[in-house]
């Protein structure tokens, strides 16, 4: 019989957390294209989510992204009542010309002056509210998604 020690055992402990953690994440699509993320959005009775981030130089982003966007219960949430769209701009991360247009077209609609921004549009593209990082975690976030949905 083989025997474990705690150092392993804490090893496989987190990675398994690790696997649990990106699967919820692979099971969010994030959209790109507003007018495509409505016409679902409508189709399938939803909100949309749109995510206004630097997501590769932006702290609070990475941190709502960590916290909230990451986990389980978020993924399970968002797959039962948003479309989730991504207006990202990068510093490194490479973009077309065309979606950094199309995001910048969109900042400037929504009149967004920070980041992390996170803008709700109900099925028809009425804004219906505007939320950022906050503490608690994805309960604390998907409970004011859930205000906005009244």
């Amino acid at each position: 019989m083989k025997k474990f020690t705690i150092p392993a055992l804490l090893l496989c402990g987190i990675a398994i957390l690790a696997m649990a953690m990106s699967t919820a994440t692979e099971n969010l699509n994030w959209m790109t294209n507003l007018p495509q993320a409505q016409a679902k959005a409508k189709t399938e009775n939803k909100l949309v989510m749109m995510d206004f981030t630097g997501s590769d130089w932006c702290v609070w982003c990475k941190k709502l992204n960590r916290e909230v966007f990451s986990t389980k219960d978020f993924a399970d949430y968002a797959a039962k009542n948003l479309v989730l769209v991504e207006v990202d701009f990068p510093q490194a991360k490479p973009q077309s010309d065309e979606q950094k247009k199309a995001n910048s077209d969109l900042q400037a609609k929504y009149n967004v002056q920070g980041y992390p921004t996170v803008i709700v549009l109900d099925s028809t593209g009425k804004k219906v509210g505007e939320l950022g990082y906050m503490p608690g975690g994805p309960k604390a976030f998907i409970a004011e998604l859930d205000k906005l949905k009244k």
